[in-house]
């Protein structure tokens, strides 16, 4: 696998996947041309091969239709850009230093 969830991450995301994902996984990328399905700026489908499988909206639902193949780069860019946004809904506990205990 590519990308974004290598190493200790990569156990707990693949515990999240359903058993039968291999199989889910080899149908997609025969789906889509074990080609990368990322739409260029120039309005073209990205040339290189596919190498992951991505989760276009929820990653609990694994329907061919929430699923698409990509490239390592357009993957690691994808996986990049989720965990930017969600580090946008991530606040640190606030601490009161008024209350501290010194």
């Amino acid at each position: 696998m590519s990308g974004g969830w290598r190493g200790s991450s990569a156990s707990r995301r693949s515990e999240e996947l359903p058993p039968d994902w291999p199989a889910i996984r080899e149908r997609v990328m025969r789906r889509d041309g074990r080609r990368c399905v990322w739409i260029l700026p120039s309005g073209a489908r990205c040339p290189n091969p596919a190498t992951d499988v991505d989760h276009i909206d929820a990653k609990w639902d694994h329907r061919d239709e929430n699923l698409r193949a990509l490239c390592g780069p357009h993957h690691d860019k994808r996986t990049a850009a989720q965990g930017n946004a969600a580090k946008k809904f991530y606040r640190p506990p606030v601490r009161d230093f008024r209350q501290a205990p010194w």
